[in-house]
């Protein structure tokens, strides 16, 4: 008898535990599903192709030459460059201020967090006009600047700077919640064990966050390589040296070159295509180790 109970028990508890499904009409779901199929089809899949077609539409000589070209190469460099330096410092700054605001408490915090959101508020291009007002000629800065031959507007470090704001929110937003549902239990145990602030961090923090610190990496990535509103109003638009890939691309197209600029965009579609590689391929390996580790 006790076993049956327990049996049964059990079985009501598992099935307690699954989901249930909402269930729907055929015709309900034929509908729902139709509707995302068109406007996926329409507002994404049909332009991402399209780009394709035109770039290759004149061969592949001139799509090859278009992007080994001077200025294409110089914004492919530049592109890079920007993502190298501004994904690393916002990955550190996602870190620390992300293990600030779950595992201590102090004064300021929803403050802190309201910061973090404020790149998703502001416009990009509200964003590059900041650092004009800081670092332009005639800036809060600028006049300094000029006396110690210190270039930011119109040069890399203004580019960077106006990259690393509008992305600073991807990864300390990817681990947030990933930190809060980890607690400060298992650093707790480990404080009592001996262990030290960055033994605690290698050893206990980063194992359990890693997946959402690189899903928080290849949006940041993303975002910096595609950025344009805030790069475009730093760079000055120079050719073969400020331009970034989506620059260029406004560039080439104004210029009627539309070979070009459709070439350079497919090179930009393909690097995101391959950030969603990425991004996929974490989410199910994710999904392989969480039954594993349960």
């Amino acid at each position: 008898m006790a076993g049956y109970v327990a049996t049964a028990v059990r079985t009501k508890t598992a099935a307690a535990g699954r989901p249930r499904h909402i269930t729907e009409s055929g015709l309900v779901r034929g509908i729902l599903i139709t509707i995302a199929l068109l406007f996926l089809g329409f507002l994404l899949i049909l332009p991402l192709v399209s780009i394709f077609v035109e770039a290759f539409r004149k061969g592949w000589e001139v799509y090859e030459a278009a992007l080994v070209e001077a200025d294409a190469a110089a914004a492919i460099r530049l592109t890079l460059t920007v993502a190298a330096i501004a994904v690393p410092l916002n990955l550190v700054f996602g870190v620390a201020a992300a293990w600030a605001i779950t595992k201590f408490r102090f004064k300021g915090k929803n403050l802190l967090i309201t910061l973090i959101d404020l790149p998703f508020a502001v416009s990009p291009v509200i964003s590059g006009l900041i650092f004009v007002l800081l670092f332009g000629a005639k800036g809060w800065f600028g006049p300094w600047l000029q006396e110690n031959d210190i270039k930011i507007i119109f040069a890399l470090p203004g580019i960077v700077l106006a990259t690393i704001f509008v992305t600073f929110p991807f990864v300390a937003r990817e681990l947030l919640p990933v930190m809060q549902a980890q607690g400060t239990l298992e650093e707790e145990a480990a404080v009592t064990l001996g262990a030290k602030g960055w033994r605690i961090f290698w050893k206990v923090t980063l194992p359990n966050i890693k997946w959402g610190l690189l899903y928080g990496v290849i949006l940041c990535n993303a975002r910096a390589m595609g950025e344009f509103g805030a790069v475009s109003v730093v760079s000055g638009h120079i050719r073969g040296a400020t331009n970034t890939m989506p620059l260029h691309i406004q560039i080439l197209y104004n210029e009627y070159n539309f070979a070009g600029s459709f070439a350079m965009a497919s090179l930009l579609v393909l690097l995101a295509v391959v950030t969603l590689a990425v991004k996929s391929i974490i989410e199910w390996k994710h999904g392989q180790q969480r039954p594993e580790e349960e």
